[in-house]
């Protein structure tokens, strides 16, 4: 190899370079023969550059180049040479420039490839994953790869710069509850005992905070034992931040600071900050989501006042049990098909609503659907929403937060048909105030909405136990495109406060002790007030590159069924390897 090594890779010849004696490795892209006349196009995740063999070339030569197929691994040594003015490839940043090829050595061959490697390739997922090595190849995924790589170096240079220490934490720990199945890992040496994966770093980062490390920052590889679907992985990465003797606006100001930095640094880009903050009872009133798309403005409207005082006894029934209706003006949308507004009527019942009632606006008033029940009120309903003729007005009645999500999901299904989305525009928001118990109807009792380790804002110390359901936490979420980007706290460093929570969510004392024993042990010998966030490295590469799976910016990752098509794990192991670690396999019963 040490004589064909190369001496340039295929992305840097210029014209500048005519003249250079070079050695070029990669793959070949593309072979043609044009009567006697071969042109090569050679491939490395630096570029395309174009070997040519000239009419009249040694026969050993063209020999070599009729052999070539896509895929070869070659080295090809030549003479760089400008193009005439009108061969100049615009399209190739080395278009300016080719090779004379004075000789070609192919250092591995290739079968015919399951799918070409170009631009991006066209291949089904599955085949993709099961080809990743292929896929891998395209520009498209070189380019992703690299803005992971770009995104990763430039968290870590800025939170270095703001005097954060990257500290690992364990990947093999002691099982604890944090809303997904763990992953776990037998131990040999101790037959019956477990190790489980981290689902994060949290209790680990809390710890490095009562140690003294103030400033931690670690781009933490998170195990999840769940569902996978486009946004989620078995295995993920988040970038874990947590600081000590802070609150939650200065958790804001280091991480707008950071993305500022990462995008203006990675795609040119500058975000404006302060980012919104919008409260989570706000941003489902307005937005019917907790992860709202900012990027156009339909907003929800109430219309209880209107239907309080209609016949139509859906509306009324629905009010005087205590829901709401809200209802969705969408512009210039009148000439939408029973058909259509049955397929947005599916939409809604996918997230619980029981129907979507709907009118139109028109010169002569309100029109279609509920629209005999408003009629007389036609000028007034049109004000207080905003329509205008050639308007649609869609309306979901149930419980309030039912209505509001179930004609979010609509908002959100419209702003991609109708086009009012700018897909190169970045909104981020902070989602603030959120509730920090949820009731849970099978247990009939109450969860931690976020995890237990979550700060109560300070005015409702006094009411916890007495009115859990009020009690807003010191928790927020940053959104971005409708994507949850980050979720974080202000953790509690109070033992009593602690305790508080534990009983409140039915979390037994003495549970809570085998669990967290440690962490609560640490909480005793001096705990600093301090608070994090981990934003999602995954799905900010994501949304950067422009992509809706996070499988696009993932190396190797799993299928929706959290397979590897590649490796075609998880597979069986030997069973004398669960032998050594005590573990028998029980079939599942054939109607299971």
């Amino acid at each position: 190899m040490e004589q064909h090594k190369r001496t340039a890779t295929c992305g840097e010849l210029r014209a500048a370079d005519a003249g250079r004696h070079v050695i070029l490795n990669g793959w070949v892209h593309r072979n043609r023969d044009h009567g006697g006349v071969h042109f090569i196009n050679l491939r490395d995740r630096y570029g395309i550059t174009q070997a040519v063999i000239d009419e009249g070339a040694p026969r050993e030569l063209t020999d070599i180049a009729d052999e070539l197929k896509f895929e070869f691994v070659v080295a090809v040594e030549g003479v760089v040479r400008a193009r005439p003015p009108e061969m100049v490839n615009t399209e190739m940043e080395t278009g300016e420039i080719e090779v004379a090829a004075q000789s070609i050595h192919i250092l591995t061959r290739s079968e015919t490839p399951p799918f070409m490697v170009d631009e991006r390739s066209d291949a089904r997922e599955d085949l993709r994953l099961k080809y990743r090595y292929l896929d891998l190849r395209s520009f498209s995924m070189q380019r992703k790869i690299k803005l992971r790589h770009d995104v990763t170096f430039r968290v870590r240079e800025y939170l270095h710069r703001e005097g954060f220490y990257e500290i690992e934490t364990p990947t093999m720990i002691r099982s604890t509850p944090e809303g997904a199945r763990d992953f776990l890992v037998p131990s040999r040496t101790h037959r019956g005992a477990f190790y489980a994966l981290p689902q994060s770093p949290q209790l680990y980062k809390q710890i490095l905070m009562v140690s003294g490390f103030d400033r931690y920052f670690q781009i933490a590889h998170c195990f999840r034992d769940e569902d996978a679907r486009g946004d989620r992985q078995p295995e993920h990465t988040q970038i874990d931040i947590e600081m000590s003797f802070v609150g939650k606006d200065d958790v804001f100001t280091l991480v707008e600071g950071m993305f500022t930095h990462v995008f203006s640094h990675t795609i040119d880009r500058t975000l404006e900050t302060p980012f919104v903050r919008l409260a989570y009872d706000d941003a489902l009133n307005r937005y019917g989501s907790d992860k709202p798309d900012l990027r156009f403005d339909l907003e929800l409207r109430d219309f209880g006042s209107f239907a309080a005082d209609s016949d139509f006894k859906v509306f009324t029934g629905v009010l005087e049990s205590g829901g709401a209706v809200k209802a969705l003006v969408v512009p210039g949308a009148a000439e939408y098909s029973r058909k259509q507004i049955s397929d947005l009527e599916e939409t809604a019942k996918t997230y619980g609503a029981k129907g979507l009632a709907w009118m139109k606006l028109t010169d002569a008033g309100l029109d279609g659907g509920v629209s005999k029940f408003f009629a007389s009120r036609a000028a007034e309903v049109s004000r207080t929403l905003g329509a205008v003729p050639g308007d649609l007005l869609l309306f979901v009645a149930d419980a309030w937060t039912t209505a509001c999500t179930a004609l979010g999901a609509v908002r959100a299904r419209l702003g991609r048909e109708l086009g009012l989305i700018d897909p190169s525009e970045f909104r981020f928001a902070w989602i603030v105030d959120f509730p920090l118990f949820e009731w849970n109807e099978d247990k009939q009792g109450w969860d931690a909405s976020h995890h237990m380790f979550t700060m109560p804002q300070e005015a409702y110390l006094s009411s916890m136990e007495s009115d859990p359901g009020s009690v807003k936490g010191d928790l927020y979420d940053l959104v971005c495109n409708g994507v949850e980007l980050a979720s974080g706290s202000v953790r509690i460093h109070d033992p009593e406060i602690q305790r508080r929570i534990f009983s409140i969510v039915g979390f037994p004392e003495d549970e809570a002790e085998r669990r967290f024993g440690f962490l609560l042990e640490s909480f005793r010998y001096g705990a600093p007030p301090h608070g994090g966030i981990a934003p999602g490295l995954d799905r900010l590469v994501m949304l950067m590159a422009g992509e809706s799976t996070i499988r696009e910016v993932i190396a190797f990752p799993k299928n929706t069924v959290g397979i590897c098509p590649m490796d075609d794990s998880p597979s069986a192991v030997d069973p004398a390897q669960l032998e050594e670690l005590g573990i028998r396999i029980v079939e599942p019963a054939p109607d299971e």
